[in-house]
């Protein structure tokens, strides 16, 4: 954006840099302090709807902000789909520990 001078798509480096880095590191940080949460099904849940839900947002909105405004609701899909994984990551947060962990399961229920 600096060489080019064209600042239009600034939203979406925005979004990349907090939604892609910054919440994902905070969300690193708390399974990694705590560990027995992070081995629970629904964290893994969490991670793979989240990225999900970036994968499909923040391309359509750079393409969305250079002016392709078709992508609108694709942008808006995306958005609800990590507003979900970010409900289901508060729901691991103010979960209580003592639900089984994947590692706990027999191999036929996983």
């Amino acid at each position: 954006m600096a060489i080019s001078g064209d600042h239009g798509a600034f939203p979406a480096h925005a979004h990349i840099n907090l939604l892609g880095w910054v919440t994902s590191a905070i969300f690193g940080g708390y399974y990694a302090l705590n560990p027995a949460k992070a081995a629970r099904r629904i964290a893994m849940v969490h991670f793979g709807v989240y990225n999900v839900g970036l994968v499909i947002m923040l391309p359509a909105l750079y393409l969305m902000l250079q002016g392709n405004t078709a992508l609108e609701p694709i942008v808006a899909g995306g958005s609800l789909i990590v507003a979900a994984a970010v409900l289901l990551f508060a729901l691991v947060v103010f979960s209580s520990g003592s639900v089984r962990s994947v590692s706990e399961l027999s191999p036929a229920t996983r």
